[in-house]
């Protein structure tokens, strides 16, 4: 039998509506009389309707978890009815759910997760595992289970999960069409490592450009211990490659938007057909052609996670010290600097800028961990134009 214990967990200030109109002075103005008929104090009780915390039951998540998963999907509902099931895509105010059986249910989720206050923008994510209720089609997903991991960036002062419970993540960029970001794909490897999910890079679009205008970037995360993969739908090149990192593991696709990450996908498994737009020829940007992320399994035995394109990415919490550290090739000549609060900028005796000037250090890396760890401490800003 699972146990259960008690938390107790805020909810947020506007979850409830006020207790009188806003207008009481004005109506007692001009009805003097009327105001003998109303209450002449109010007591707001810990466990009134307008309370900000509530105590709520919650189950062991190790108990429940090994409770009737005999095929790791939950074919056994639990003691209250639920079901397992993981979130395909979150589409507003509803979500997407796999059913133990294979089939999908158009889930709700109970109020009192969307209620509480907490720092993400949405509590339920692509990826989730959850707990629902549900007969047919349409279901209430009643909890959430921990996530293993999580790729998330801060969007308006609060967290945004694009996904969670992944393996790796493609990171994409593209040769042209739009132009390549190195800076941003450096803030997405460092989320990912983060995270604990591996970064494979793929510069897409290698057939817009000579080759060995590339080699340099390739290089760089290559000589770091990253899979990097060139590769270009119309001629085919990589797509094999691509295949085998990618086959049978949860794979999120990510990147800026008009990169081609649909069309990837597409020439992985043709048959998810799923719909791609052409860049803009005004502003050479893309389209968001994908709005939400969503899972969709493959044949080649894994899932791929496409999500909707990013012009700009801000790391979630990211403290400005432990920038360097989140760079492998910066990491260990950050440890030989002469103060260990180095920031690498104008400190004297600095081995990140020594590696630099020697040639042992790629400038542009330097460059952009200076930039990410601005960004951090709030002297700089996330801007669409950042590369």
């Amino acid at each position: 039998m699972a146990h259960r214990r008690k938390l107790r967990v805020h909810l947020r200030k506007n979850r409830s509506a006020r207790t009188r109109g806003g207008d009481l002075t004005r109506r007692v103005i001009a009805d003097p009389e009327a105001a003998a008929d109303l209450a002449a104090a109010e007591r707001l009780s810990g466990k009134g309707e307008l309370s900000r915390k509530r105590t709520v039951v919650v189950a062991d998540v190790q108990a429940t978890a090994g409770a009737g998963q005999r095929d790791g999907l939950g074919v056994e509902p639990a003691a209250d009815g639920s079901m397992r099931g993981q979130v395909l895509h979150v589409q507003g105010l509803e979500s997407v759910v796999r059913h133990p059986d294979g089939s999908t249910v158009r889930c709700t989720t109970r109020r009192l997760l969307r209620t509480l206050s907490t720092e993400q923008r949405h509590p339920v994510a692509a990826g989730d595992w959850v707990r629902f209720l549900g007969s047919g089609r349409d279901g209430a997903i009643q909890a959430i289970e921990p996530r293993r991991n999580s790729l998330c960036r801060s969007s308006r002062g609060r967290r945004h999960v694009i996904v969670a419970n992944v393996d790796q993540a493609l990171i994409v960029g593209s040769a042209a069409c739009p132009n390549l970001k190195p800076g941003l794909i450096d803030r997405l490897v460092v989320a990912a490592e983060a995270s604990g999910i591996r970064p494979i890079i793929c510069l897409n679009k290698a057939d817009l450009v000579p080759p060995a205008t590339l080699v340099p970037l390739a290089g760089v995360y290559a000589r770091m211990g990253y899979a990097v993969v060139l590769s270009s739908v119309a001629t085919g090149l990589g797509i094999d490659r691509l295949r085998h990192e990618l086959r049978g593991r949860v794979t999120a696709v990510v990147g800026q938007s008009g990169v081609g990450k649909s069309s990837i996908l597409n020439a992985l498994a043709p048959e998810l057909a799923l719909p791609v737009g052409a860049v803009s020829r005004d502003n050479d940007k893309g389209r968001h052609t994908t709005t939400t992320a969503r899972l969709i399994p493959h044949a080649c035995g894994g899932t791929f996670v496409d999500t909707p394109g990013v012009r700009q990415f801000q790391l979630w919490e990211i403290v400005p010290a432990e920038v360097p550290a989140a760079f492998r090739d910066l990491r260990p000549l950050a440890n030989r600097c002469r103060f260990p609060d180095c920031t690498h900028t104008h400190e004297a005796d600095c081995a990140v800028k020594h590696a630099v000037a020697d040639g042992l250090l790629d400038t542009r890396r330097w460059e952009s961990c200076c930039h990410l760890a601005a960004s951090a401490s709030g002297d700089g800003r996330e801007t669409e134009t950042d590369d």
